[in-house]
């Protein structure tokens, strides 16, 4: 098959969050299992267009923004894998400080900017010449590509094979804007109801690829699940429950080649499954670093995260005070909203030999904390799939969970008398509870033959994008399939 992704960040040439992380693994995971594959995002400042290394391909591209055209340039790199990048080059568009926004908020020509991007994507590949069995496109930046083929793509014959998957990665980032944003999409006024693209008086781009898309999928399947109540659909449980049938639930993968204590070079020491005491040197090095007493009895406790309400900092600040009196040692890192900032500073403060918190971003440190502790906490209010806990058992540490989404999918519940189960969870949404499982975490750990088997377990999981690209490589010809029966 022919298969193009689409997508508003791809690693590693634009990132803000576990969006590249997929659209940058799966292509190549699928190109590797034999079918042909390119990939789009817009050509944002991160992308040095001079560094040689990308090629100008399309040098004038006009493509249609309501009534008017705008002109792009497409530029393309060639991955060792042999998958196609394309870059959409609109300077006054992409070429900007950040993504999709600074701090004082979204940009406000966001609208415009992937109208834009989607519109010159179906066109550079008319005029380059791809014609895809598969579009997949990517949460709302690429909502409107399932509604364009279905209606002012309808008759192109470059499309006439093409199908379309649409994931969602994350509900709650819908793609929202006024009224007067629809006549720029080139959609008519009869897309503007409830059935449709409209969404409480607004245009919901996340909602077109809903509704237009041949099949729809979310980053793991529960999270397929949640979304259909109205406690998880954000305003979207109605129109999703109506597409039931066409909604998928596949778990995101974790590059495993990236996500290796065998070769991390951010890592002080080098470990493997057969061979852990590399893992006991990384813990010693972190209490080291973070002035900790270097005691290997101690369980070390950590968190990785964004500082938002959507990763549970509350109801870890709930149970903060009490795992100061459990004699155990916590190290966080994550910036996020400044309200948690000042309060996980004080606690710091507070309890300074056995709490550090890192309020800054720092990826090196991030892989010295997955490495040198012995829990990692995800205490998260809701979690679509999470990279967070694949990453924790790659690197035999353990993760504790609220069981929600990705989280409940990736984690069970270890069973000292079995020897089962690879971290541990919670579901009430508590301090309370999270401290339980804790609690519940420290007693294994107290139990050298139970933890070594559970970090045994931990080491032996398997979430590489092996089994998600041939989950991804079925839905595909399944779609295919259909499709020619209706031609």
């Amino acid at each position: 098959m022919k298969i193009v992704y689409v997508a508003s960040e791809i690693a590693p040439y634009a990132k803000t969050g576990g969006l590249a992380d997929v659209a940058g693994s799966l292509p190549l995971r699928v190109q590797a299992l034999g079918h042909e594959v390119a990939a789009f995002l817009p050509r944002y400042k991160t992308v040095d267009i001079d560094s040689g290394k990308y090629e100008l391909v399309v040098k004038k591209l006009p493509v249609p923004i309501g009534a008017e055209r705008e002109n792009a340039r497409i530029f393309r790199a060639t991955h060792t894998s042999g998958v196609q990048f394309y870059f959409v080059d609109q300077p006054e568009l992409f070429c900007r400080d950040e993504l999709y926004g600074t701090a004082m908020g979204d940009y406000p020509d966001n609208d415009h900017r992937f109208v834009f991007f989607q519109r010159a994507v179906l066109e550079a590949l008319k005029v380059l010449n791809i014609k895809p069995d598969i579009l997949h496109c990517h949460d709302w930046q690429t909502g409107l590509i399932p509604t364009y083929l279905k209606t002012l793509y309808a008759q192109d014959p470059c499309f006439q094979k093409t199908r379309t998957i649409f994931t969602i990665h994350n509900l709650a980032y819908q793609g929202n804007f006024p009224p007067d944003s629809l006549p720029a999409t080139g959609l008519g006024w009869d897309q503007f109801t409830m059935d449709r693209l409209e969404f409480f008086g607004k245009v919901n781009f996340l909602k077109a690829g809903i509704v237009y898309a041949d099949a729809i999928t979310t980053v793991s399947p529960r999270y397929a699940e949640e979304i259909q109540t109205k406690e998880a659909g954000c305003g979207l449980d109605g129109v999703l429950s109506q597409r039931r049938h066409a909604i998928f639930g596949i778990l995101n993968g974790l590059d495993y080649d990236e996500w290796n204590p065998e070769t991390d070079k951010a890592i002080p020491f080098h470990y493997s499954s057969s061979h852990l005491a590399g893992k006991a040197e990384c813990k010693q090095a972190l209490q080291k670093e973070n002035d900790f007493a270097l005691n290997p009895d101690v369980p070390v406790l950590g968190l990785v995260s964004r500082l938002v309400d959507q990763k549970g900092i509350d109801v870890l600040i709930a149970a903060l005070d009490e795992m100061g009196a459990l004699g155990l040692q916590f190290v966080l890192l994550g910036t996020g909203e400044e309200k948690y900032h000042q309060i996980l500073r004080d606690i710091g403060k507070q309890y300074r030999k056995q709490f550090h918190m890192h309020i800054v971003f720092d990826s090196a440190m991030a892989r010295r904390i997955y490495a040198g502790i012995d829990v990692l906490l995800i205490p998260s209010y809701y979690e679509p799939c999470g990279l967070s806990q694949m990453i924790a058992l790659r690197y035999g540490t353990v993760p504790l969970v609220r069981a929600v989404g990705g989280l409940a999918d990736t984690i069970q519940e270890f069973d000292p008398k079995t020897g089962k189960g690879n971290g541990f969870c919670f579901e009430d949404y508590t301090g309370r509870a999270l401290l339980a499982s804790i609690k519940r975490s420290l007693q294994v750990y107290q139990d050298k033959k139970a933890w070594s088997q559970l970090v045994e377990n931990a080491l032996n999981c398997d979430f590489s994008w092996k089994a998600s690209a041939k989950r991804f490589t079925d839905l595909y010809a399944q779609v295919e399939r259909q499709s020619m029966k209706r031609l």
